[in-house]
């Protein structure tokens, strides 16, 4: 069994409206050693996506951490809570250093146990809404996102671990999703009302991307960091945990060995979502550990 899931969002996140201590009960009762908060900290996201999100993806970290630090003492013999953030990189030239800055001042000022490096905009927008996908295939705007969380992880004394390196997939927008089944013959395949979900289960192939995977992938080794295990794809009914898992046992191959797993839940009854079949998915490539942390330090689970 995975006992911590560490990538979970509370009310502190925009798209979120869980209270941390039912967070916390559900935990204990799924039978969770610990999980960490990771609420989503996106400085300067898109002005027109807060509009349609209904905020601006920051929060206050002071009264975070004045209420988790509560609840910690509260939960203190019963489950182990972790203090973590989710925080947005950018590659946008104008941004990438403003961004960089901000989140340095942070980590600076609030003793952190483990940060979640994500890539959720590039060009200035949320690539979840539509306007992202405007004349694109789904593998053309799926390589540019590929190739902005390859600049963005050369920042990585910034965060632990890399988080849902292939989600974008959820969102391919159906007149990309078309264009991409079309020229790939697989038309047919569209006609459900959901192309969102078939261009991720049917026609996304990670060596499509396998260059800017790979340098990603050869990054983050290099540096120490981790690879994390999302397992909202699972969720969102794709069939695969987020990255595919062509994409683990080629890190693996490279001698990648860190890697966290989260849930991305952000409501309480997604916590430690199909954990099982990602337990099975990493010993059947060959992975023995799973990796939580304190205070930015790593620290090993056996996966058996």
């Amino acid at each position: 069994m995975i006992l911590y899931d560490v990538h979970l969002h509370s009310r502190f996140s925009t798209d979120s409206r869980e209270e941390p201590e039912n967070i916390a009960e559900t935990a204990i009762s799924k039978g969770l050693r610990g999980i960490c908060f990771t609420d989503h900290m996106d400085l300067y996201f898109p002005e027109e996506c807060s509009k349609k999100s209904g905020g601006d993806f920051t929060f206050d970290l002071d009264g975070y951490f004045e209420e988790l630090d509560e609840l910690k003492a509260k939960y203190r013999n019963r489950l182990d809570i972790r203090i973590g953030m989710e925080i947005g990189l950018r590659n946008e030239t104008e941004l990438k250093s403003k961004v960089v800055s901000g989140y340095e001042e942070m980590l600076n000022k609030y003793p952190f146990d483990f940060i979640i490096g994500s890539t959720h905009c590039l060009e200035n927008i949320d690539p979840y809404w539509e306007e992202y996908w405007y004349g694109r295939t789904a593998e053309e705007g799926l390589d540019r996102y590929f190739d902005a969380i390859d600049q963005n992880v050369s920042d990585s004394c910034l965060f632990d671990t890399v988080g849902h390196l292939d989600y974008l997939v959820r969102y391919v927008s159906e007149e990309a999703c078309l264009r991409s089944a079309e020229a790939k013959g697989l038309a047919g395949i569209c006609h459900s009302g959901s192309l969102k979900r078939l261009y991720g289960r049917e026609i996304y192939t990670p060596a499509d991307f396998s260059d800017r995977i790979d340098s990603i992938l050869k990054k983050i080794i290099d540096d120490g960091k981790a690879l994390e295990i999302n397992s909202a794809g699972l969720k969102y009914g794709l069939g695969f945990a987020h990255p595919k898992e062509e994409i683990l046992k080629r890190y693996r191959e490279l001698g990648g060995e860190l890697i966290t797993i989260g849930s991305d839940a952000h409501i309480a009854e997604h916590l430690a979502y199909d954990f099982d079949t990602v337990r099975e998915m990493l010993i059947y490539l060959g992975y023995k550990y799973y990796f939580i942390y304190n205070e930015r330090k790593s620290e090993g689970i056996t996966l058996q």
